[in-house]
């Protein structure tokens, strides 16, 4: 049975997955100021970072429409799943139900779900790739929900942040807590909170050892690591998303591990130098 999996694109796609014709990305837009960069194979990080750095005000992100979803989910698949960026996070779970909507009013034969990845970034990619293992496995499409579901609400997030930029221009952090944090250097180690938010776990006074903090908690917290896969995407900082890998590898057994550079929605959240680990 044929099936079709529909990724927005703050979760990046391995070259693998964007050669196998079961995926298909939505594509948000960012704008900083007036000038607008989509998030395709068009994005231009280098030139988005300079943008963000420039500007006195916070970059903003728009999600795809409800009828980009509706043609997305009109590639003849009879089981389509989506899956998004946190609903707490973004206007995409609810563009891609609506598109769903849309869809199934035309199409009321065709099965869709859509996933709230509570997560961001490589999050989505990982929860991609287990709808696939599900679909390849040969599961229902109840069951392929239940077990995704299922492995969503297992999922965890962690990030670092070697800027507070984005966190003061969107009114996250004060100017005062913020130019302190940045006088003395201090690096936040964030989480994701079981209902898709982002919350504080830890901070360091310099950026190793915030990373050093996370790989602690990361190796404290999971549970049979041997079982999942450990992904890391960088933002504009290869060797860093590296150094972080080998820690954790030493640390723990893991079923498979992929390293990604960030997509546009994700270097808007991370920012330059960002680390973002999902297992």
């Amino acid at each position: 049975m044929s099936y079709m999996i529909v990724v927005d694109s703050c979760g990046e796609l391995t070259d693998e997955m964007k050669k196998d014709g079961h995926f298909v990305s939505a594509p948000l837009t960012m704008r900083v100021d007036e000038y607008e960069f989509v998030d395709d194979e068009t994005f231009d990080q280098a030139e988005f970072l300079k943008r963000v750095k420039a500007s006195p005000n916070c970059p903003k992100s728009a999600c795809p429409s409800p009828e980009f979803y509706q043609k997305a989910y009109a590639s003849g698949a009879e089981r389509i799943y989506a899956v998004t960026l946190s609903a707490e996070l973004s206007g995409s779970y609810n563009s891609a139900e609506l598109g769903k909507q849309l869809f199934l009013e035309d199409h009321p034969e065709k099965k869709v779900y859509v996933f709230n990845s509570r997560s961001a970034s490589v999050g989505e990619t990982l929860i991609a790739l287990k709808i696939q293992e599900c679909e390849e496995a040969g599961m229902s499409f109840e069951e392929v929900i239940s077990q995704v579901e299922r492995y969503i609400a297992g999922q965890n997030t962690w990030f670092v942040l070697e800027t507070l930029d984005t966190l003061r221009k969107n009114g996250r952090l004060s100017n005062l807590k913020a130019m302190v944090a940045t006088a003395l250097k201090i690096k936040p180690v964030m989480v994701s909170t079981p209902e898709g938010n982002i919350a504080q776990l830890d901070q360091a006074r310099g950026i190793n050892k915030a990373l050093v903090k996370m790989v602690n908690s990361i190796a404290e917290s999971v549970e049979h690591p041997e079982q999942k896969i450990l992904a890391i995407t960088h933002c504009n900082c290869r060797e860093r998303a590296q150094m972080v890998k080998d820690a954790l590898l030493e640390r723990m057994r893991v079923k498979d591990c992929v390293v990604l550079d960030t997509a546009g929605i994700s270097t808007m959240y991370a920012n330059d130098g960002g680390i973002i680990v999902v297992i």
